[in-house]
């Protein structure tokens, strides 16, 4: 940093803001720090009052802040994102489409033991949509050596991007709601609705719902039914917990399913069942989904819906950030609901 002639600081950066003031009117940065002087910025500085300015000057082998920005958010960037342009040394990385948001967590730990380097993002697996912001890039001081940036380079060549949008399926879901008290009429169903706004958020269709009373042999046909048509995600619905007549989790299984996990550490959705009818995914979903902003389906379907095929060790994980705090007033997932 050295004081210099404004006359002579076109290439240079600033190490301060320059502040305009009109009389009478608003007062704010005219000129903010890290900004490269260009030679048609003199007479404006001059007319601020400005002769002498305190400026880095980029030598030899040094990057400023904002090329250093987007060389790191072009090497940590994946398929799905979009950049913005630097403001005040910082580029945002923006979702360009609906998905499930992907974090390579130890990839982003590596690139920010890099001295100056500073990445943050949401947390991943959280879905997303077109425009929402999802990372964000800089380095710390106004100009960087370019070897820290080779090295955020050498980390993404090896280790692939950092932050990604995995694109949802439009999958043809179908819905077996169980209970006789339903299916004989003696209360509406609530939950056919819930799922059609869920998945619909999710880019699917809930192409058809069979409602069954509490018999296992009927759930089962259903089930089997809609294999049939061709169904790619199969909800049951009601009938997850342990007592006698709830019979979904058996009738899964009677009809081939595969089961992955019955129970789940998340509350609410601890009843939750995951299995594979061959490649389909059935999920066993309790009553909690219904009446619940944010429960165990906001966890775990969207990652089905995006074609990860879970695993009994991923539902395991989710017992740290699995409890609901049960907010007045429902931020998910702008809270830590789900997120380890």
């Amino acid at each position: 940093m050295r004081m210099i002639a404004v006359q002579e600081a076109a290439g240079t950066v600033l190490c301060h803001d320059i502040t305009r003031i009109v009389p009478g009117g608003d007062k704010g940065p005219a000129f903010r720090k890290g900004h490269v002087v260009r030679p048609e910025d003199v007479p404006e500085l001059l007319r601020l009052g400005k002769e002498h300015l305190y400026v880095w000057e980029v030598g030899p082998g040094q990057v400023h802040e904002d090329d250093a920005a987007r060389r790191i958010a072009t090497a940590v960037a994946g398929a799905g994102v979009v950049l913005t342009e630097p403001c005040e040394g910082r580029i945002n990385i923006l979702a360009d489409r609906r998905g499930l948001l992907r974090i390579n967590v130890d990839t982003l730990r590596r690139l920010n033991a890099i001295e100056d380097v500073a990445v943050a993002t949401l947390h991943g697996n959280i879905a997303v949509t077109p425009g929402q912001m999802l990372a964000g890039t800089r380095v710390v001081p106004l100009v960087v050596p370019d070897e820290r940036l080779e090295a955020v380079e050498a980390v993404c060549a090896t280790s692939g991007p950092v932050v990604w949008v995995q694109v949802f399926r439009a999958l043809r879901v179908g819905v077996v709601t169980t209970g006789s008290e339903v299916y004989h009429g003696r209360i509406e169903d609530k939950f056919g609705p819930v799922l059609r706004r869920k998945f619909g958020n999710l880019g699917c269709t809930v192409v058809r719902q069979v409602v069954v009373p509490d018999d296992r042999d009927m759930t089962v046909r259903a089930i089997r039914r809609l294999l049939a048509e061709g169904v790619e995600l199969l909800a049951v619905t009601g009938g997850m917990s342990v007592d006698p007549d709830d019979l979904s989790p058996s009738s899964i299984r009677a009809a081939g399913g595969r089961v992955v996990a019955y129970g789940a550490p998340a509350f609410p959705g601890a009843m939750f069942l995951l299995a594979f009818l061959d490649d389909v995914p059935v999920v066993g979903l309790p009553g909690c989904v219904m009446y619940h902003r944010a429960s165990v389906f906001d966890l775990l379907v969207p990652r089905l819906v995006a074609g990860e095929r879970l695993t009994r060790e991923d539902i395991v994980e989710l017992g740290h950030g699995g409890l609901c705090a049960m907010c007045p007033d429902c931020r998910y997932p702008a809270c830590g609901f789900g997120k380890s």
